[in-house]
């Protein structure tokens, strides 16, 4: 995907399953904050393969786009997202043959497509989880940098429940967020339980008393990481928590090479005289990430060779 594919707003791109919107919401042109909204709120905003398609794309298109700084991922209406949409069903047996009587080794869940490009993009996602969050519905917030919640938002693992196992990478990102322990209770059980429970006390940055009072205060975080970070240094971090090495040692050999090549950048420079003037200013940040390491540990990690 190339510069030249990025639209002069995203509010007006013709999505059908997701709502994208600027702040402040009015703005004609791309603003440093982009608020996605699953947008199907009378099906509760149950997930479709469209959908999934349209946010992986946009998601691409933000991870290139220098006029993005961060993004805020909620649900339309009182639900954030239900799950899979029962009504549409999974595929069959029958059909599977039909389509493809090998194994599916190339087959890849909807999810992940997802939670691919979320963990991929340079940019921080915070989700405001307004309202009930199920299945596939809140394995999709999990690459986010940050997530909030409506204290009686209903959180669950419900795979067990519907004969499937965890998707788009939630077996590998679950475990590291909230540990073994409680990730296993969750799955296991595939029980519902309200944000504010303590089985999900590590999951949520904050629990929020209304759901107006969640996104308003994803939005805030989100506007204060764009105003006030760098996209370099937040997406690196990102990396180096996700994506280290297996020892204090090597990591402690990554991130001495990292920094080293961070004292001095433009990032650093107007940090620090940021830290007594004022905040960091827009700067085409893309060209100076792709000269650090394009955000890609296993690149990273040749350093140490």
């Amino acid at each position: 995907m190339a510069e030249s594919d990025l639209p002069a707003s995203y509010a007006y791109l013709p999505t059908k399953h997701i709502k994208l919107s600027h702040v402040p919401v009015n703005c004609p042109t791309v603003t440093k904050v982009v608020v996605i909204e699953l947008n199907r709120p009378t099906k509760r905003n149950a997930w479709v393969a469209e959908m999934a398609k349209e946010l992986e794309t946009v998601y691409k298109l933000f991870d290139i786009d220098d006029r993005v700084r961060a993004i805020v991922l909620t649900g339309s209406g009182s639900t954030f997202c239900v799950g899979a949409d029962l009504e549409v069903g999974f595929a069959s047996i029958a059909s599977k043959d039909d389509k493809d009587p090998a194994p599916s080794r190339d087959y890849r869940d909807s999810a992940g497509w997802v939670t691919m490009a979320m963990h991929n993009c340079r940019k921080s996602t915070v989700v405001a989880i307004n309202g009930s969050a199920a299945g596939v519905g809140i394995t999709v917030t999990l690459p986010a940098a940050i997530r909030v919640a409506y204290k009686d938002a209903k959180i669950g693992f419900v795979f067990a429940r519907r004969g499937l196992i965890m998707e788009g990478a939630s077996a590998f990102l679950l475990p590291k967020l909230i540990g073994h322990s409680r990730a296993l209770h969750l799955v296991t059980t595939g029980a519902v339980y309200p944000a504010s429970h303590p089985l999900l006390s590590d999951l949520f940055s904050e629990i929020l008393p209304s759901p107006e009072a969640t996104v308003a205060r994803a939005l805030e975080i989100a506007t204060d990481i764009a105003e006030n970070t760098s996209i370099i240094s937040t997406a690196i971090m990102r990396d180096l928590i996700w994506r280290s090495p297996g020892s204090a040692e090597e990591t402690h050999l990554l991130n001495s090479r990292l920094i080293w090549d961070m004292f001095g950048s433009a990032d650093n420079i107007e940090g620090t005289k940021s830290f007594f003037e004022k905040p960091l200013r827009e700067r085409h940040e893309s060209r100076d990430y792709e000269a650090i390491g394009q955000g890609d540990l296993s690149r990273m990690n040749t350093l140490l060779i």
